[in-house]
């Protein structure tokens, strides 16, 4: 009986250490201020940024390898937030990067549409519902209005309109 219990408290012990030794780290300081950038971003994933979605970009400006101001959905209120969150200065939004327009929504000509899924393949948020040769639609609350839905459009049923 004395014995059982002896290798079960060295189990135990082993156990512990073992649990603390491989335990995950805290998440680096880089890490909560890539999430705390992202969380500002209008996440519309539409790469004007030069960047594939608002998290790296998120990131880039963490490590420095980017600025505040390249988001034009993001615009003067996402740069003036990114700028308090850092300590910095507000500037304006660079202009080799768009410019700041209102929010807009996706809407497919479901009459014109011809069911090719192109507009699918370039929708980063997965808004777009559809398969080939049936027409499209688009779910208005997942849709950032991000417009990279547009061009691919073999017969431009797709327009963007200004969110309400």
């Amino acid at each position: 009986m004395l014995e059982a219990l002896l290798v079960a408290v060295a189990l135990a012990a082993v156990f512990a250490f073992a649990l603390r030794r491989l335990a995950p780290a805290e998440a680096p300081a880089a890490d909560e201020l890539t999430a705390r950038i992202d969380a500002l971003l209008p996440q519309t994933q539409c790469g004007q940024c030069n960047f594939a979605g608002c998290r790296p970009y998120a990131q880039a400006i963490a490590e420095g390898n980017a600025d505040i101001n390249q988001c034009p959905p993001g615009g003067s209120a996402g740069i003036a937030a990114l700028a308090k969150l850092l300590g910095r200065e507000p500037k304006p939004l660079d202009p080799a990067h768009g410019q700041e327009t209102p929010r807009t929504l996706a809407i497919i000509d479901e009459a014109v549409c011809i069911g090719c899924t192109k507009c699918i393949q370039f929708c980063p948020v997965d808004a777009i519902l559809g398969a080939p040769q049936v027409m499209h639609t688009v779910l208005a609350g997942e849709c950032t209005g991000c417009g990279l839905c547009v061009a691919p459009c073999p017969v431009d049923c797709i327009r963007l309109e200004i969110r309400d």
